[in-house]
């Protein structure tokens, strides 16, 4: 959930040939444990995709549940298309007839790779109207209201059910997503949309506690460690009011989900005692704080932890022992969206294999598209790391399966909790947030 640019690159690559993502059949495909948080920032350029193979699998039939298919072989064809950055786009699989020449998005912000942005744009001929949130209140305030003209949108987990309800989202029509069939089963038919009805995955991810071990010679090693007062203006937070009220519910023994006002009121009281250590609230990029120095510790997002890790290996990530926060991402329609052919077209090509792969280096979250692991494990062709420093694809994939962070301990994902709509009690938490973020 969450992101600005912090490392725009600008490198050219031409690459001369590439080699099969995989050769003679489809690789089993990459366990994940299930995980279920907006997002980090970096846009660099790849190469051409020229025509690559990896295991996909076959487009889902037009159900109201997902159905599970068989591996087979994704191609990637080049479409003759080049972003400003130099990366060559893929020819959509499949190309879908649109009619559209723009298409309205309401996003979180930074947490889609531009150059996917810019290659849709350029191979259907559809120009992008994009607005951003930094948060899921954000989000929700905006969008309940109505009167807006979005036509596709990022939708949090625990957002999904009172959009729903509002009759702001469209059933989905399976027969137009074919990337159903690219998803990890893990990330499906969850109690926020059973059947994926109205939602399909985009990322997940986790959030848990991060450290400069440089600075921090006793790390936390759970959610109240962090009310110690050697920290003091040292903290930096993401400006999450579920996530954050939830902390708090952990160490006072509670649910995350409690509609009890007075168990609320207690972790009012407790996140009070807490603020003098947040120096920053910061859903757009916490770990620039991070990497700066300004800051030592924090409640951050999975992709935010990685990335400041990859520029500071002394930055770690620690899952605190009352149980993280997990939550996933997911890409809605609006109910009536005038741009619905290209809303359909937008999804399935966005996170086509030989695209979506961006997403393991520009914003690491927990990536629920195995199709297109599968097409980045052990794949030679060459791009550019979240620097710019040359790296291939199968490397990014690599340093991907085999982070704590992105591909977290199984028990970690079990022993987190995960923030749901709790209805009419949603004002509790907003006043409580109200009241906390009044005392800083």
């Amino acid at each position: 959930m969450n992101k600005p640019r912090l490392f725009k690159v600008f490198v050219f690559l031409i690459v001369g040939s590439m080699l099969l993502a995989a050769c003679g059949g489809a690789a089993a495909p990459v366990t994940q444990p299930p995980a279920t948080q907006l997002p980090a920032s970096t846009k660099a350029p790849a190469t051409e995709p020229a025509t690559t193979e990896a295991p996909a699998t076959e487009a889902a039939s037009a159900t109201e549940s997902p159905v599970a298919t068989e591996p087979t072989t994704f191609k990637s064809v080049p479409s003759g298309k080049t972003t400003s950055t130099g990366f060559n786009c893929p020819e959509p699989n499949p190309r879908v007839d649109v009619k559209s020449t723009e298409l309205n998005m309401f996003v979180w912000t930074e947490y889609i790779p531009q150059d996917i942005i810019d290659c849709f744009q350029l191979v259907y001929g559809i120009t992008i109207n994009r607005d951003e949130y930094s948060s899921a209140e954000e989000m929700f305030a905006k969008f309940s209201k109505g009167g807006t003209n979005y036509d596709v949108l990022h939708v949090s987990d625990n957002v999904v059910p009172p959009i729903i309800r509002l009759g702001l989202l469209e059933k989905l029509d399976k027969s137009r997503l074919p990337i159903m069939a690219n998803f990890d089963s893990t990330y499906l038919n969850l109690s926020f949309d059973p059947g994926n009805v109205y939602t399909i995955p985009y990322e997940a991810g986790i959030d848990a506690i991060v450290v400069n071990t440089d600075k921090v010679k006793n790390p936390p090693k759970s959610w109240a460690d962090l009310w110690n007062p050697d920290y003091k203006g040292r903290m930096v937070s993401i400006d999450d009011s579920r996530a954050i009220i939830g902390v708090a519910l952990t160490t006072l023994g509670y649910d995350v989900n409690t509609t009890d006002q007075q168990q609320l009121d207690q972790a009012k009281e407790k996140l009070k005692q807490l603020i003098p250590n947040i120096k920053v609230f910061d859903s757009d990029s916490p770990k620039t704080e991070l990497i700066a120095g300004d800051v030592d510790l924090g409640i951050v997002w999975t992709a935010e932890a990685e990335l400041a890790h990859q520029e500071n290996p002394a930055i770690t990530f620690i899952y605190p022992t009352e149980g993280a926060i997990n939550w996933q991402d997911n890409w809605g329609i609006a109910a009536n969206a005038a741009h619905e052919d290209a809303a359909y077209a937008w999804l399935n090509y966005s996170m086509q294999p030989d695209l979506f792969w961006m997403m393991l280096r520009d914003f690491p979250y927990i990536n629920p598209n195995t199709a297109t692991l599968n097409f980045a494990k052990g794949n030679s062709m060459a791009t550019v790391d979240v620097n710019g420093s040359p790296t291939t694809l199968g490397a990014l994939y690599d340093n991907y399966i085999n982070s704590p962070i992105t591909n977290p301990p199984a028990d970690a994902v079990k022993n987190g909790h995960r923030a749901v709509d709790v209805g009419d009690a949603t004002a509790l938490y907003d006043q409580v947030w109200t009241e906390v973020k009044g005392g800083q």
